[in-house]
């Protein structure tokens, strides 16, 4: 009875040629991915809503005369899907052309290493325009480079009903003009934030990063190659959160949480999230 239960939900589809069976609730891009095929994205997260804002994940569906977004579109009975067509590959490549030549890419490397895999050429436009503005460091916590954002919609998201119901930022602004921003583009110590930390948990380019990182690469002393990372259970609460601790040398640089733990999908409160600088005190009182 189960396996005609389990029949009953799958369908077949065409995936870059191959007749594959897959989960018939499935969004294209999660059915890829457990075919073993990779779909570039950067809105996409596994525990938001997909809000199709970079567009980096559209594939070509036999039918559509449109390029069709991999992580919202569910899988239909027969479709056939070309995830690395000609037309997908120039779409990509002109996608990520325009956000290198807008913004400053340099701390994102998954994104990066796109640049290869796509002919990527970023010096093609003559007179690029550069979102330039000075970092917004309004507290010790965290601080915000909209040099490197890319409108991905995530930190929103988190901050809003998906996550931390907050609501702290939103869109604001129009066209070149568009940014997180805010109500009344108050500081964030005067905004809604409770600084939970989830919006910069979930930034895929460093736009949002742990103040202490941001002190440490302005010092030319950031050195990932160098870290450790250690799973631990926070101990200010009940809750069981999880924290990936990020050491460099005998001091905590950020802490994180991992997105596959079933109590936090990666997020975190304040205490949680910024708590931990107490631990360097004593670190340094040990000395």
């Amino acid at each position: 009875m189960s396996d005609m239960s389990d029949d009953a939900t799958k369908i077949s589809i065409f995936l870059n040629g191959n007749k594959v069976t897959v989960q018939k609730d499935l969004t294209i891009l999660e059915a890829s991915s457990k075919n073993m095929v990779d779909i570039p994205t950067i809105c996409w997260s596994e525990h938001l809503e997909p809000a199709n804002a970079c567009r980096l994940c559209v594939v070509e569906v036999e039918g559509s005369k449109t390029l069709v977004p991999s992580c919202s579109r569910r899988v239909e009975s027969g479709m056939n899907i070309l995830t690395e067509s000609p037309r997908v590959r120039a779409s990509r490549r002109m996608i990520l052309e325009f956000l290198a030549t807008t913004n400053d890419l340099s701390q994102a490397p998954e994104i990066v290493t796109l640049f290869d895999d796509y002919g990527v050429d970023i010096d093609r436009y003559e007179r690029p325009t550069r979102i330039s503005e000075e970092v917004r460091i309004q507290d010790e916590l965290y601080i915000r480079d909209y040099s490197k954002c890319v409108l991905c919609y995530k930190c929103v998201d988190a901050c809003g009903e998906q996550a931390q119901n907050t609501f702290a930022i939103a869109f604001s602004g129009r066209g070149f003009d568009t940014q997180v921003s805010t109500e009344f583009d108050v500081g964030l110590p005067e905004s809604n934030c409770v600084y939970c930390g989830n919006c910069v948990a979930v930034c895929p380019t460093n736009a949002l990063q742990f103040k202490t990182e941001f002190d440490l690469r302005d010092a030319s002393n950031w050195r990932p190659e160098d870290q450790t990372v250690t799973t631990t259970v926070c101990s200010y609460c009940g809750v069981g959160c999880n924290l990936e601790l990020h050491t460099q040398g005998d001091q905590i640089v950020k802490v994180t949480s991992p997105t596959e733990h079933d109590v936090t999908n990666g997020n975190l409160c304040i205490k949680g999230r910024f708590g931990w600088e107490y631990v360097n005190l004593v670190m340094k009182d040990d000395r």
